[in-house]
């Protein structure tokens, strides 16, 4: 059990710092805290000069889905980059349970997915002039921490696409288009083909927004907790759907040694 939890806590925080090795961790700041300020804007603005949507609309659904940066790229890149610097083999070899250690990985992921969503409503309502009941505060910071919670599970599911595929930053780009189409952060589900409001109930974040502007309009912790329980579901089945996807292509890696090859 404390190995377990060893893998768990070092393993993860290790390898999310490996993340940095390339540059120093200066570049965090534009990349993280930075662009979800001007995604914000760009929308804010367009919406304004359209006539469409409030900023409140906006600041919500941006901040929100931007955490799906951190959640892909990060999940993808501790697999992908371990399979690069061709040290996951090195991994996989080992006794380590699995659970801990790919779930390990999620974990600063996560917060940090959270970390930043939090940090782009906040600065983001500050720029926009968007008042935020104070009552809603903390209701809004769990939404924020579920929405995270729900994008890293598909990022274990893009983590896995790691182990087939040579480059995944592409992929990554893909996903991150979709959730910024299908969520619901920048268009009404109303207003969208009904296929895609169909999709949109299967995917991170769309619950999550829906809750949060909820909340930013007056709604208590407690109007919005079938939508939260939903968002939570939604996360769950992605992670059970990685993980199960990662122990799969591993023995396949294992069985044709493909490991080291797209």
């Amino acid at each position: 059990m404390i190995v377990a939890a060893r893998i768990f806590v070092v393993g993860g925080l290790t390898s999310f710092r490996a993340l940095f090795y390339w540059l120093t961790p200066w570049i965090y700041v534009p990349t993280m805290l930075v662009a979800p300020i001007f995604q914000i804007l760009l929308f804010a603005y367009i919406g304004r000069s359209a006539g469409l949507e409030s900023d409140e609309f906006y600041l919500i659904g941006n901040a929100l889905q931007y955490a799906a940066i951190p959640c892909l790229f990060a999940m993808a890149q501790m697999v992908g980059g371990e399979r690069y610097q061709n040290t996951l083999s090195a991994i996989l070899v080992s006794p380590a349970p699995r659970i801990p250690l790919f779930f390990g990985r999620s974990l600063p992921v996560l917060l940090n997915g959270a970390f930043v969503a939090a940090f782009s409503l906040l600065v983001g309502a500050l720029v926009l002039g968007v008042h935020l009941p104070a009552s809603s505060l903390a209701p809004l910071g769990l939404v924020v921490l579920i929405a995270a919670f729900s994008c890293t599970g598909l990022g274990l599911v893009n983590a896995a696409a790691s182990l087939r595929i040579r480059e995944n930053a592409v992929l990554s780009n893909v996903i991150f288009g979709f959730l910024l189409i299908f969520t619901g952060a920048n268009v009404p589900l109303d207003d969208l083909p009904s296929w895609i409001s169909t999709a949109a109930q299967g995917m991170p974040f769309t619950h999550a927004i829906k809750a949060a502007r909820e909340l930013a309009a007056g709604a208590s912790l407690g109007d919005v907790r079938g939508l939260l329980g939903a968002e939570l579901l939604v996360g769950a089945i992605y992670g059970v759907a990685g993980y199960s996807l990662l122990r799969w292509f591993e023995v396949l890696s294992r069985r044709y040694a493909t490991l080291e090859r797209s």
